[in-house]
């Protein structure tokens, strides 16, 4: 499979030659020649290469305030003394499961680092369990982000300075009719029951396994917060500074509070984060460090970003999202939009691993469609965030630091996340067909 980067693009190039193609009699008669068409199209993309830059940061602090707060020694601890009531393969595959999801359910980033530091500890006590289904177990977990406290989408919906959906929708949407709606709470709810299943039935036609000889234990010197730095200065390993400044960040969510104007979106689950991360770590130094070991995993997020923003200016200044909109609009009703919505959203995550790129993407096609056939809004949102959250399992780029922490690759648990993709896609088909 090409590098994800590689995937982008290649989707851009696509992108960017089906809109001077694809209504190319339209636009030259505007424009004059074909190479004004050209020139036109590569203007819209270079213009809008820089349009998310503010969402770029917004994905990476989320993705380092996860890493800084799992890889904390309370966290740690806590995590060290639920393992030490597992007593058996069947509790170690359902400890997996379920505290990956809820730890996605509350940030992805630290579903991801919690899931492969579980999968790690638990297989150090039993080390005749399938590692492969563990690590694939923490990974399934995954699949509830979208649908939970840092669900991009619905952040973004519920963020007063957006630039992606904001002028589409014209109003906030709160997380009320978005994550803690009931339809949303019953698509959470579903996976929290079928994938213990599942994983429990990946553990049964996998015993043949045997101990695991693929299991790399992470050495002290790469822990963040066992580094020893002895030579700080005092100032550097003392609580004082962050206390200080947690001190003023508690006053300053007491005042948003009590004027009644704090609002869970991405930048205040960022902020949360980065306040609770370094009071977990106590010194500034430790902080740094945790910080300094999850900066490499952004990298990512921080090359493709930009040409997911490039992709959207083409599809919107070029009429590609209307023509797109009015197709969708054309072979779909008012029944089967959300349905078909989630299945589109499935596919173009496989190309565009990226919740809130893909929205960047998607939301001016969605979003026009939905108003045009009388859909609701929020539920069609929903079907994007959770239509990328479902085809991660098939598409390895997010699991590339879980894999990092447990020491495996994508190969070793792919068969059994294609098996997950397929039960989960038919639930959630279920539900976005009958509710």
């Amino acid at each position: 499979m090409p590098d994800p980067f590689v995937i982008a693009i290649l989707l851009t190039a696509f992108t960017f030659l089906l809109a001077c193609f694809a209504d190319g009699d339209n636009v030259a008669a505007t424009s004059g020649e074909r190479f004004d068409l050209f020139t036109e199209v590569i203007r819209y993309w270079g213009d809008g290469f820089w349009n998310l830059a503010a969402f770029t940061l917004q994905m990476s602090m989320i993705l380092i305030g996860g890493y800084v707060v799992a890889t904390s020694r309370p966290v740690k601890w806590i995590l060290g003394s639920l393992i030490q009531l597992i007593n058996g393969p069947i509790s170690a595959v359902l400890f997996c499961t379920l505290t990956a999801a809820a730890a996605a359910w509350i940030n992805w980033g630290l579903g991801l680092v919690v899931g492969g530091i579980v999968a790690l500890e638990v297989s150090k006590k039993l080390p005749n369990v399938s590692f492969r289904v563990l690590v694939a177990s923490s990974y399934s977990g995954f699949l509830v982000w979208h649908g939970g406290l840092s669900g991009s989408i619905p952040l973004d919906l519920n963020t007063a300075s957006s630039n992606i959906s904001g002028d589409l929708v014209g109003q906030l949407i709160p997380l009320s009719q978005t994550t803690f709606s009931w339809f949303n709470l019953l698509l959470v709810g579903s996976m929290f029951l079928l994938l213990p299943l599942l994983n429990l039935f990946y553990l049964k036609i996998a015993e043949d396994d045997g101990p695991t000889e693929l299991l790399k234990p992470p050495q002290p010197a790469n822990d963040p917060i066992a580094k020893k730095q002895d030579s700080e200065i005092w100032i550097n390993r003392s609580f004082v500074p962050v206390l200080l400044l947690f001190a003023m960040a508690a006053f300053y969510w007491y005042t948003l509070i009590r004027q009644d104007e704090f609002q869970l979106n991405l930048n205040s689950v960022i902020f949360i984060f980065f306040m609770l991360g370094m009071l977990l770590h106590g010194t500034p130094n430790k902080f740094i460090a945790a910080v300094t070991e999850a900066t490499p995993k952004v990298a990512p997020i921080l090359i493709q970003y930009p040409l997911y923003a490039g992709i959207m200016a083409i599809l919107v200044k070029s009429g590609m999202a209307d023509q797109i909109s009015n197709w969708f609009v054309e072979n779909s009703t008012k029944e089967t939009f959300p349905l078909m919505t989630f299945y589109s959203a499935g596919l173009l995550n496989l190309l565009v691993p990226s919740g809130g790129g893909q929205w960047a993407v998607q939301a001016p096609i969605v979003v026009n469609a939905a108003n045009e056939l009388g859909v609701d809004v929020p539920k069609v949102a929903l079907a994007v965030a959770w239509g990328d959250a479902w085809t991660n399992m098939a598409q390895p780029f997010w699991a590339i630091p879980l894999l990092t922490i447990a020491g495996l690759r994508i190969k070793d648990i792919i068969g059994f996340c294609l098996l997950t993709l397929f039960a989960s896609g038919t639930v959630l088909s279920l539900i976005f067909w009958l509710v």
